[in-house]
């Protein structure tokens, strides 16, 4: 099923609307005090009722007509959007103007006006997913915790109305997913627990049959905070949840006189289909780390407010401070053709588009004499055929290409335009058979093939590859058997990393031997972070002692220079040194160390 958002299954376009008559408690809008009392209402009373039935009839419209606009381009539905938002942001001051107008003749109550704040929160939250600015789902934050703040939804368990319990269980899986993407997992953990009893109040009460959809939310909220393989114990032993988006001294700066190229990253795909990966409704945890990977840490964020009330989004962000992005979980293959073309015709001059694969492998039944792009396999596009333990049944003649399955062949149309491509998969490495056929700039990272045993009983809850493209000292730490670490020494340690990467950084800029391609993408800064992380963590690996194979070492397309880069004596000097200092030296050879591959 194709995903270009975060929600969809838990956030579901609220609710069939319905019309005024049947809000104002069961009279007719032009019945506002009983039959034969009309003359009563002043004038002005009843053109405010009128006003409101308006701004709401109208706002429920356009906010049912998002779900009909198309999910990929950029420009067919700001226009659209922009109209939902202002029409929004009148519903919102009229209510606020007139609230005891239409407290006494419309009967407003409060999980009323609690439903016109949740749906401006879900606006500013698929307005980030369509832009990936983060101001947006600081916004959105913003109107969701004034609803619990404010107790919009309190008096909904009073009512016998199954229909509105489920409008507040809505609400809440909304508000996690938003504090999941802003990293506040304390009060992820404080809105679980108000969920799990709203979830038993609703099903002792109702004799309903979704009672095991809602407890499946809890189990999947559950396990993605879990996922994290380290925390971190500040003095109190309270565990501090860290942001690993990208933040302001986090990149090592271009030195004077380096030549790098001026490309910009300015669209990503993200794709995800892994087989039994946490995942909270269709966002896979690997998912949701490269997508923060590609992320600016959001700015001001303490300074947001619980009194929402402004709505002007702007409509053309003066400066798009993050890449574009697409989120899609289980594309089939149309689907991701689809978005990956759309991707491709609007990428702006000088600019890259980048496609992350967190898929299952798909590998070739037989050898060819004639070694072309589709006879490697590639990673797994969604189909209804079966998956046993994580690869596909192959019912097709030995001389067939695999169908549902993107081969490293169906991206070369799209290396006419800079494309940086990273593959996480059992496959991974059939896409280093690329060829640049168009001269343009062309990276693939690829992740191992193989992982020593005791990683892959970690493998559901996400990729040690992409956890060392999102979090290099959290990677670190997992490969070397540690739950916990201390807040002193994760500063510690992190400040170290700063400096490691600076010394990668001008590893890769100063090789004499290391193809172009690389430094034309390290002028961005998101790239130029990929690429490090990716050089520390192909050192890291080639040093640990569980990790002999040379399947379970990442490579890349163009091939880097060893010597120069995952190989120097300095980085495996610096990876000593951080083993030494969270005491797992043991778990390294020495950097002398002759690997064959």
């Amino acid at each position: 099923m194709l995903h270009f958002s975060v929600l969809l299954t838990c956030v579901l376009w609220l609710l069939s609307s319905h019309r005024c008559s049947v809000d104002f408690q069961g009279r007719e809008a032009g019945d506002m005090t009983g039959a034969g009392a009309e003359d009563d209402i002043p004038l002005g009373e009843r053109k405010t009722v009128t006003d409101f039935c308006y701004l709401l009839d109208k706002s429920k419209q356009l906010f049912n007509g998002l779900r009909d606009l198309p999910q990929y381009g950029h420009k067919q539905w700001q226009s659209y959007f922009g109209r939902t938002f202002d029409v929004y942001t009148k519903l919102w001051k009229f209510q606020q103007q007139h609230r005891q107008v239409l407290d006494n003749r419309y009967g407003l109550k409060r999980w009323q006006i609690g439903e016109v704040a949740s749906k401006i929160g879900q606006l500013y939250y698929h307005y980030y997913l369509r832009t990936s600015e983060t101001s947006y789902l600081n916004e959105a934050f913003s109107f969701y915790s004034a609803i619990r703040q404010r107790s919009y939804y309190y008096q909904v368990n009073k009512e016998d109305r199954p229909e509105l319990v489920v409008k507040k269980l809505r609400y809440y899986a909304r508000y996690i997913v938003v504090c999941l993407l802003l990293n506040k997992m304390d009060l992820v953990k404080v809105l679980v627990k108000e969920l799990s009893e709203e979830i038993e109040d609703y099903t002792q009460r109702f004799n309903t049959e979704d009672q095991l959809e809602w407890n499946l939310v809890l189990q999947e909220v559950a396990a993605f905070v879990e996922a994290d393989p380290v925390v971190v114990l500040n003095d109190e032993n309270t565990v501090v949840f860290t942001s690993n988006r990208l933040q302001e001294g986090g990149v090592p700066q271009l030195e004077q006189g380096m030549v790098v190229g001026q490309l910009t990253l300015a669209d990503a795909l993200i794709i995800g289909n892994c087989n039994n990966q946490v995942k909270f409704s269709e966002l896979t945890i690997d998912m949701f780390r490269i997508l923060q990977a590609l992320e600016r840490e959001p700015v001001n964020l303490a300074t947001t407010t619980s009194k929402p009330g402004t709505l002007e989004p702007s409509e053309k962000p003066a400066k798009r401070e993050n890449p574009h992005k697409y989120l899609l979980y289980k594309p089939t293959f149309s689907q991701l053709y689809t978005f990956l073309s759309a991707s491709f015709k609007e990428l702006p001059a000088n600019s890259v588009l980048l496609v992350y694969l967190s898929a299952t492998g798909v590998f070739p039944t037989g050898r060819l004499d004639y070694e072309g792009p589709y006879d490697f396999g590639g990673v797994l596009t969604n189909t209804n055929r079966d998956v046993v333990n994580g690869e596909t049944v192959q019912k097709r003649n030995q001389a067939q290409k695999e169908m549902h399955c993107l081969h490293p062949g169906d991206l070369f149309p799209f290396t006419r335009k800079p494309l940086f491509v990273i593959v996480d998969s059992s496959n991974s490495t059939a896409y280093k058979n690329f060829t640049n056929l168009f001269g343009q700039p062309l990276v693939c990272l690829l992740s191992p093939t193989v992982y020593p045993k005791s990683m892959q009983d970690q493998s559901q809850r996400g990729s040690l590859f992409t956890l060392f493209l999102y979090c290099p000292l959290l990677a670190f730490l997992s490969v070397c058997g540690l739950s916990s670490l201390r807040q002193g020494l994760w500063e510690k340690a992190e400040e170290f990393l700063h400096k490691v990467y600076r010394d990668i950084g001008q590893m890769i800029t100063r090789s004499q031997a290391i193809d172009q391609a690389f430094l034309q993408f390290y002028g961005d800064e998101f790239l130029r972070l990929l690429l490090i992380r990716f050089v520390f963590c192909s050192a890291t690996l080639r040093l640990h002692k569980l990790f002999r194979e040379s399947r379970s070492f990442p490579e890349s397309y163009p091939q880097l220079p060893k010597q120069d880069t995952v190989e120097s004596s300095l980085l495996q000097k610096h990876v000593l040194e951080l083993a030494a200092m969270l005491d797992v030296r043991s778990l390294f050879w020495d950097g002398t160390l002759d690997v064959n591959y």
